[in-house]
């Protein structure tokens, strides 16, 4: 009987932790965690870091180059070369701040695949060639269908082509979030996204904008939330997920 009562109070214990801890915002790392010693931003290093660290997932930013490959990589000129006007040989020479190449959209999600329980926030970046966005829309969607990786990716983008190609094209379950913050809830929703992931900015200015989400049955992010007081004004309006560069930090606070 004693062991019994044991294995309850266990149970309860953990039924309270479950409790506590729901409704508390989700953290994505920005980037990857690449506030670490030997990682980079969007290196594959800061993708296995911010894993370590607990982080419910991983933004990294995709470019397509001239010749059809997608790559991993935030600034559009980074090392004197512009991403979407550039092959995939000229790519794959650039040398990340810790020493990685550049990495492919292939290559990272290769390195996912280890990382079972980090789920993946993929942003496509803005391109000026519109037909060359719509392609790495599809293309990256099928290319993370083909690596078993559709059902723990989303995907953002500031790009409103690009929104309504994901909505059109994304795997049922996938969050569809739009960045810019020049949209409504309503709007983001009428045009097939299902998430809005808005500048700490914009929602302050626009506070009514989560509710308005939820009401809607969508998801909200914010990005990109470094200062304790900042994320405790998200955690406290009741935003869904944080995005940051300071992902240990935002764990302390939750």
């Amino acid at each position: 009987m004693k062991g019994i009562k044991i294995l309850v109070a266990g149970a309860l214990v953990g039924v309270v932790a479950l409790s506590a801890w729901a409704g508390k915002p989700l953290i994505v790392a920005h980037r990857g965690y690449w506030d670490a010693p030997g990682s980079a931003q969007n290196s594959l290093r800061s993708l296995v870091k911010a894993d370590s660290v607990g982080a419910y997932a991983s933004e990294f930013d995709v470019w397509r180059s001239t010749d059809g490959v997608l790559f991993v990589n935030h600034d559009s000129k980074f090392k004197g070369v512009t991403a979407c006007e550039a092959s995939s040989k000229v790519l794959a020479g650039v040398v990340l701040d810790n020493g990685e190449p550049m990495p492919t959209l292939k290559q990272l999600l290769t390195a996912a695949q280890s990382l079972p329980d980090l789920r993946l926030v993929f942003e496509l970046k803005e391109h000026p060639d519109k037909e060359a966005e719509a392609l790495a829309v599809k293309e990256g969607i099928q290319m993370v269908k083909d690596m078993g990786l559709a059902d723990r990716t989303d995907y953002i983008t500031f790009s409103k082509e690009a929104l309504v190609n994901f909505a059109k094209y994304a795997p049922e379950g996938s969050l569809v979030q739009y960045l810019s913050g020049d949209l409504t809830p309503m709007q983001v929703k009428v045009v097939g996204g299902n998430a809005i992931d808005y500048h700490i900015g914009v929602l302050r200015r626009h506070p009514e904008w989560i509710k308005e989400a939820h009401e809607l049955g969508m998801k909200v992010n914010v990005w990109t939330v470094d200062r304790p007081e900042d994320m405790q004004w998200c955690i406290d309006s009741g935003v869904d997920l944080i995005t940051t560069n300071q992902p240990v930090v935002l764990k302390g606070l939750l």
